[in-house]
């Protein structure tokens, strides 16, 4: 029986091309721990995290004939599994946003005013996120989301530590811009 480990990327992404089973089988015992912590980070709950993984991985094989993956393979199915959860979250506070939005009578027009002035900034600020280029947006995910220390980013990315903070204070400065208008 052969390690799982012992495959390097440049073979797992040829063998998606080949055999497709085989690779996503492989694939998947080399990288699910990994994938699985990186979920778990974000959302805070493991069935969640399990479930988000496994989208992950069948997406991989739905695409597996026609999708290009041009970067280290722990890398790709690490950011496909934090986009995934944050994408998840959002959309689980989008769900109680749409809850909150019952009117209250109770509420005073100055309570309903700030809320919708919170809403707006929350959903300006992750707009900002999504459209950082995507290296930005990794590596700001990375640290902010995961908690992940600017030598750990620039070890997983295969970058250096001097790109890692451009990467970071060119994301800052974006949002900076983006929230602007509602801290004056």
């Amino acid at each position: 029986m052969t390690n799982p480990h012992s495959h390097t990327d440049e073979d797992l992404i040829a063998l998606l091309q080949t055999d497709s089973d085989k690779a996503i089988d492989l694939i998947f015992r080399q990288y699910y721990k990994i994938c699985h912590l990186s979920a778990i980070r974000i959302v805070k709950d493991e069935h969640i995290a399990e479930d988000l993984v496994q989208e992950v991985f069948l997406e991989l094989w739905k695409k597996r004939g026609r999708h290009v993956i041009n970067t280290a393979l722990k890398a790709y199915l690490r950011r496909s599994v934090v986009n995934r959860s944050l994408n998840y979250i959002r959309d689980l506070k989008i769900k109680f946003d749409e809850e909150d939005k019952i009117p209250n009578t109770s509420s005073s027009e100055e309570g309903a005013l700030k809320g919708l002035e919170t809403e707006e900034l929350e959903a300006k600020i992750h707009h900002a996120i999504n459209g950082l280029p995507e290296r930005c947006r990794v590596v700001f995910t990375l640290s902010r989301f995961e908690d992940m220390s600017y030598q750990q980013i620039a070890d997983e990315l295969n970058i250096s530590i001097k790109t890692v903070e451009n990467q970071i204070s060119k994301a800052l400065k974006i949002l900076r811009v983006a929230v602007n208008p509602y801290l004056k």
